[in-house]
């Protein structure tokens, strides 16, 4: 009986002002050990992630069946452990990573051999939007663009030197609450400049200009103004940390994670002294990952527990 471990990094979406097409995967990591089975078992290792439903599929089954159904064919039943270092509803891709897994496990148990551009459109099409699912399969910054045919385009890039702080509340907030503080129209003028914001962002990032890049950060028009209530120690946050050095903050994805980029090798010192100035938060260091997705196949005689 061979093993299949799948590994799925968290991931922050938007960065401040790419809005729904800009992500960045994170060393955080939803893992499921995968072994052949006689019916589906599921076991969560864990406590982090949610009670396991009694009278339905878990929600990664959920999505593997799906992803079965549109190819038309049947899964194999296997018994799998799962484990998570990702907090949920906290706006660290969470549910995107849990697609990516559903899709990996379908790709496994329905001997489908998916391309890598099959996963992301698949995992962008129940997502509904690219950004986190992008950012999980690829790994690094990914900017991405969904195609009028409904095919989602993705620029990877990895060389990013910095390092990322990440300040998690003890609430949650879902994403659907934070979207609908949004706004359905928004002004020209605001768009250019957000656009023009998201731009300077990217070029700024991929050039090694992170002071300027942290200042484009912390300029979006698209959602932050409109999430800040929601977050109420997100602007001082951003105070402190912008006196630390960092280069900017922002919230991460929906939030109501907030997310720091700064200097390489000072996340630690600085976390420390945030976390005194607020611990009711949890101030963690964290690095970007730049791997993505994650499969490897281990014969029988190397089984090891995870």
């Amino acid at each position: 009986m061979n093993r299949l471990v799948i590994r799925v990094p968290a991931s922050t979406a938007n960065l401040g002002p790419g809005f729904d097409s800009v992500g960045m995967a994170l060393n955080r990591f939803l893992t499921l050990e995968v072994l052949s089975s006689e019916e589906w078992v599921f076991e969560q290792v864990s406590p982090l992630l949610p009670p396991l439903p009694e009278d339905s599929d878990p929600f990664i089954l959920k999505i593997a069946r799906q992803v079965a159904d549109l190819y038309g064919v049947q899964l194999a039943p296997c018994k799998v452990i799962v484990d998570s270092e990702i907090p949920l509803a906290r706006g660290l891709g969470s549910s995107a990573s849990a697609v990516v897994a559903g899709i990996e496990l379908a790709n496994f148990a329905g001997n489908l051999g998916l391309s890598l551009a099959e996963k992301l459109d698949i995992a962008s099409r129940i997502e509904g939007h690219p950004d986190n699912v992008a950012a999980s399969l690829f790994g690094g910054l990914v900017v991405s663009a969904e195609q009028g045919d409904g095919r989602v385009e993705v620029v990877p890039f990895f060389d990013i030197m910095a390092d990322l702080l990440l300040f998690i509340p003890g609430y949650e907030l879902k994403t659907e609450d934070a979207r609908k503080v949004l706004p359905d129209f928004y002004a020209r003028k605001e768009a250019v400049k957000g656009s023009a914001a998201s731009n300077l962002f990217i070029a700024a990032l991929i050039s090694g200009q992170y002071e300027l890049a942290g200042k484009m950060m912390e300029q979006d028009r698209f959602h932050e103004p409109y999430r800040t209530k929601l977050i109420p120690e997100f602007l001082e946050i951003r105070r402190l940390a912008k006196s630390l050095g960092a280069y900017g903050t922002v919230i991460s994805g929906a939030g109501p994670t907030v997310i720091s980029l700064v200097p390489s090798g000072q996340a630690e010192a600085m976390a420390e002294t945030i976390h005194a100035h607020f611990p009711h938060v949890l101030v963690e260091p964290a690095k970007i990952d730049r791997t993505g997705l994650s499969v490897e196949k281990y014969a029988a005689s190397n089984m090891l527990n995870l």
